[in-house]
């Protein structure tokens, strides 16, 4: 056969395949036309119906972490403030209030504060926090401002609802622990409250031992004095080293330099333990003494260390503040939201066009394999492999 003459062929194909389907739509102009503007007018009215949403917004600044003024006095403390510095520092600050607005401590009082389970229609809790979460739309943006959007067929209610999620977030943080002055001083306090108990136990077992006049002889301040300092010292530097086991290989520079502090006062401990020993050597009871006087003085150092970092941890918090500030508070919105009545009605015409116009594709179809002796036979076979009679 000539190349030329199947060239003509097949473009003759094309031409009569499209004209065919020219001539199917010419056909169905009317229901291709009228059906889809009928379904679009439904929609439309439809949409006058269904009740108007609307959507406040409030935006604004969580707290902001800034510098402790503790950074300086943290050296002279070293590792105690290296461990609370260690728990601190929040890679994502705007993330983390994101999260905690979405959490159960925000919601649930929400839902009882607006009782959300009956607006909802919920019949459980758990239905109504999803409900919540559907339409209070949380998120953050690089501008470190977090917005709330919330949803509800009253515009007072949800500009209401919108502002009530700053309040509970307000309320929460005051009980967390969230910032790094904060953190530090929830640290400090803790340690502070175990070191004045055993300050308490050693003061009680000094008084228990009485005192003599051999005892008053001795003299035993000096020495213990400074025996007791330099244990408070190695139990700060030990707590450093052990913090900074988390965040620093052994081979880093600043953790050799801590374990050569470290080895130092415990050098220096061994001298100072013997000269104590052999002052102490003249009795038992000043012996007793002595050693209870000692570890009273060391639990007393050890307080003092701890109340110094608390009070400067309260300072930095005070300072810093878990202080929200609200840039846009959520007003009544004047305009709904939802739904989008002209939107709807396109949405509805163009889908019933498309849907009508590959039905009247598809009903052409098999009128042509009707047509066609060959297309008709594997039709009938087709019906028959379904089960259906011909």
């Amino acid at each position: 056969m000539n190349p030329n003459t199947e060239n003509q062929s097949i473009a003759e194909d094309d031409e009569i395949s499209l004209l065919d389907l020219l001539q199917t739509i010419a056909e169905n102009i009317k229901l291709l036309v009228l059906g889809p503007l009928v379904v679009g007018l439904a929609a439309l009215g439809i949409s006058f119906t269904i009740p108007p949403t609307y959507t406040a917004n409030t935006r604004f600044l969580p707290p902001q972490q800034q510098a402790s003024a503790a950074a300086s006095m943290l050296q002279s403390l070293g590792a105690l403030g290296g461990l609370a510095g260690a728990a601190a520092g929040i890679k994502s600050p705007a993330d983390q209030y994101v999260a905690f607005l979405k959490s159960r401590a925000v919601q649930d009082p929400l839902i009882e504060q607006f009782n959300l389970v009956q607006r909802y229609e919920s019949k459980l809790k758990e239905d109504a926090r999803k409900a919540l979460a559907t339409n209070a739309r949380i998120s953050s943006g690089k501008d470190g401002l977090i917005s709330i959007e919330v949803d509800d067929s009253d515009p007072a209610v949800a500009a209401d609802l919108a502002n009530a999620h700053v309040t509970q977030l307000g309320t929460l943080l005051n009980r967390l622990a969230v910032t790094e002055a904060q953190q530090r001083r929830v640290f400090f306090d803790k340690q502070l409250q175990a070191t004045k108990a055993n300050l308490a136990q050693a003061d009680a077992a000094l008084r228990a031992t009485g005192l003599s006049t051999d005892v008053l002889k001795a003299q035993p301040q000096a020495a213990v004095t400074a025996l007791a300092q330099l244990q408070a010292q190695i139990s700060a530097q030990e707590v450093k080293v052990a913090s900074m086991r988390g965040y620093l290989t052994e081979s880093a520079p600043d953790f050799k330099q801590a374990m050569t502090e470290l080895a130092a006062l415990r050098a220096q401990m061994g001298k100072v333990e013997a000269s104590a020993t052999t002052s102490s050597a003249s009795g038992v009871g000043q012996s007793n003494y002595i050693s209870r006087y000692r570890d009273f003085k060391y639990h007393e150092a050890l307080f003092e260390l701890f109340a110094k970092q608390y009070e400067i941890a309260r300072v930095d918090e005070a300072r810093e503040g878990a202080v929200i500030q609200v840039l846009d508070a959520a007003t009544p919105p004047e305009r709904k939201s939802k739904p989008k009545k002209a939107l709807i009605a396109i949405i509805a015409t163009l889908a019933t066009g498309f849907v009508l116009l590959l039905f009247v594709f598809v009903r052409q179809a098999f009128r042509n394999a009707g047509q066609n002796p060959e297309s008709a036979a594997k039709w009938q076979s087709i019906r028959q492999g379904f089960g259906f009679k011909a």
